[in-house]
């Protein structure tokens, strides 16, 4: 049980973060690769515009992405720290 809690917790501590910084580098080298072809990005349809856009933050666009993400890496932590705290038997 002790082992299963810390394998499932560590999981779910490691890895919607880890999923959050991949679609977040992501979407950093289009936008990076619009700057650079000197456009600017639409944050709200995804891409490349000639006319200047307004910053839309990730909060703001998908807050079950971000909200989801990081309560599940609560919800990973608080079983890691329990799986820690119950004695072998």
């Amino acid at each position: 049980m002790r082992a299963r809690l810390m394998r499932i917790g560590l999981v779910l501590l490691i890895l919607p973060i880890v999923l959050l910084l991949g679609v977040y580098f992501m979407e950093l080298g289009d936008v990076r690769g619009c700057l650079l072809d000197g456009g600017h990005w639409d944050y709200l349809a995804g891409t490349c515009r000639d006319t200047p856009q307004p910053f839309v933050s990730w909060l703001e666009r998908a807050p079950w992405l971000v909200n989801g993400g990081l309560a599940l890496s609560v919800l990973g932590l608080g079983m890691t720290m329990t799986g820690l705290y119950v004695k072998k038997r």
